[in-house]
């Protein structure tokens, strides 16, 4: 057993009220820039709705996730390696702006610079932010179809519906509505990790966030296409991909994502999970894709588990970290209510953002035909009856499987019931609570659990213990000297993260700076440079060169870098011979003379 910490996140989608607070923010935070114009990595669709991008579940067409052999192994939908090899110049499994949306904006200057008496009415056209072209009709947008906006046309589009009866994709419209915020759901078995060529894409160990390593992208676009969620995208302007962080550098200091502190309905939850990463490839790749719910579960470890938490300590993980899974309230909704269910785990990709169903659908629908919307024995026959939305939730949440979503449902409206009767001040019906398998105690701390929780309560965030940078090592002093007093109090216990003792002090050493001797006036470009002759001067002979009699370097050739090297590959510092080596042949620059 390997016990691996996972930072995740469960959403309430009954108070979701689609005010898109949370979308704005994470765009102003992390996307308002060149390049990211139609990139949301929250975004809010209407369900049911075709989402963002429009019908990103259609898995046949975008080929996304994984598929299970014949033999019971895993591989992505897009093919193995010599597939995405052979179409990685040309990937014709990933999503156009025609799918997302061309992003605009509007000639605002051509209202504010318009003459006061011009006898035209000055107009702000749209132009588009890709092209710099106008764009006379909007065609599409991020969220074209808020409200059933756009259900006549679009409804049937839905993949979820294209499962279900013609009766219920025709009376869908009347029957429910409600509202899905999405982000990157920063899976333990991700496939866009899997699919990228140039090992950009990666996953922490310390926190399970998935990333991207700019330095290491190459624009292959791979991942994008693998994403079954489709929530990688391609920065147009940078050549790299770009996803959701999960606001990392927030986590560390022990603040909760940006979208989860600027939430009005206070729907997310945020902690820490403990799993056991050996059994994530078998809990993947099981036969019926109806059983991924329960495979996922059981990898999930109960952190109060004496054994698991020894395994965890001999793994690493901190203390702070077994003590924050202890009191998440993600496992909670998970494991101790049973409430949480994960998005699509059909794609076995093990997603960590987590959903608890809405019973508004059916408490709607009860009071619409003019019955008790809070009478327990109403709601229990109202959700069995009503097949329509569990089917539904069924196809998002269980891959189809509608008694746990039943389940859920219906000790979601045991609660509702039970705490009726409480604040009535009526003795609460024990048969309410043991029709869904809880006790009164069990549904009162689910209550103050989803509906009057505080801020500490919904978000359960380890105290930060950074790893140490690189390159920190060889320095010298203290962390406070080196980062500053105003440095977050974690960055001042490092040794406490890498297990060492936290009451020792904490030093690193000091940087010297090393500058070469001699000054001078600084050599004029296209001239010799001698050591003495400028404020910025070389020394006799850089690192990488040969030294010889009569060498010299040369100002033009072996000008300093920002990096801190002197000189490249194909540029000789010397007038010397050097040997060097590339593309594995040895390469002899002869002397000159």
């Amino acid at each position: 057993m390997k016990v691996m910490a996972q930072i995740a996140m469960v959403m309430n989608l009954d108070k979701c009220i689609g005010c898109h607070t949370c979308s704005v923010t994470c765009k102003q935070a992390w996307t308002n820039r060149e390049g990211t114009e139609y990139m949301w990595f929250n975004n809010v669709e209407t369900r049911p709705g075709v989402g963002y991008p429009r019908g990103w579940e259609d898995q046949d067409t975008w080929k996304g996730g994984w598929e299970r052999t014949a033999t019971g192994r895993l591989r992505p939908r897009s093919g193995g390696r010599l597939r995405r090899l052979a179409s990685i110049f040309a990937n014709p499994d990933m999503p156009g702006v025609q799918d997302y949306y061309e992003p605009w904006t509007y000639e605002y200057d051509r209202l504010l610079s318009a003459p006061k008496d011009s006898p035209a009415l000055p107009v702000a056209r749209a132009r588009s932010q890709i092209t710099g072209e106008h764009m006379p009709t909007i065609t599409w947008g991020p969220n074209w179809d808020d409200d059933l906006g756009g259900s006549t046309e679009t409804l049937q589009q839905d993949p979820v519906l294209e499962a279900m009866s013609t009766k219920v994709r025709t009376d869908i419209e009347s029957a429910f509505m409600f509202y899905l915020p999405r982000i990157c759901e920063h899976c333990l078995n991700p496939t866009c990790v899997s699919a990228c060529p140039s090992g950009a894409m990666y996953k922490r160990t310390e926190d399970g966030i998935v990333l991207v390593d700019q330095d290491a992208c190459r624009g292959w676009r791979m991942c994008v296409s693998a994403c079954p969620y489709k929530k990688v995208y391609f920065n147009h302007a940078t050549g790299k991909a770009e996803k959701c962080t999960l606001c990392y550098p927030r986590l560390e200091v022990g603040e909760p994502t940006v979208c989860s502190e600027t939430c009005v309905g206070r729907l997310r939850y945020l902690g820490v999970l403990l799993y056991d990463a050996d059994r994530v490839s078998q809990a993947a790749a099981v036969r019926d894709p109806q059983d991924l719910y329960t495979a996922q579960r059981e990898i999930l470890l109960d952190p109060h588990d004496p054994q698991v938490v020894a395994a965890a300590r001999a793994e690493g993980v901190p203390d702070t970290w077994v003590e924050a899974a202890q009191a998440s309230p993600v496992w909670d909704l998970i494991d101790t209510y049973e409430v949480a269910l994960p998005l699509h785990p059909e794609y076995r990709t093990m997603p960590m953002v987590w959903y608890i169903p809405p019973l508004s659908p059916v408490v709607d629908e009860v009071a619409a035909a003019g019955l008790d919307g809070e009478d327990h024995r109403v709601l229990l026959t109202a959700v069995s009856e009503m097949r329509i939305p569990l089917e539904y939730l069924a196809g998002l949440f269980t891959a189809g499987e509608t008694n746990t979503v039943e389940l859920v449902l219906r000790r979601l409206a045991a609660m509702r019931s039970h705490m009726r009767e409480v604040r009535l001040g009526r003795e609460p019906d024990p048969a309410i609570a043991a029709a869904v398998g809880l006790s009164g105690e069990r549904l009162e701390a689910m209550y103050r659990l989803l509906a009057i929780a505080k801020y500490d309560d919904r978000y359960v965030i380890p105290t930060t213990k950074p790893e140490v940078p690189r390159g920190m090592r060889a320095m010298g002093g203290d962390v406070r000297a080196l980062l500053g007093q105003g440095a977050p109090a974690g960055c001042h216990d490092v040794a406490a993260f890498h297990g060492q003792d936290a009451s020792a002090p904490v030093t690193l050493p000091m940087p010297t700076v090393r500058r070469p001797p001699g000054t001078g006036r600084r050599p004029r470009p296209g001239r010799r440079g001698r050591p003495g002759q400028g404020p910025l001067t070389w020394p006799a002979h850089p690192p990488s060169c040969v030294p010889r009699a009569g060498c010299r370097p040369r100002s033009r050739w072996c000008s300093p870098r920002p990096s801190g090297r002197w000189c490249t590959w194909r540029r000789p510092c010397c007038w010397t011979t050097r040997t060097r080596t590339a593309w594995g042949r040895p390469w002899r620059r002869p002397a000159r003379p």
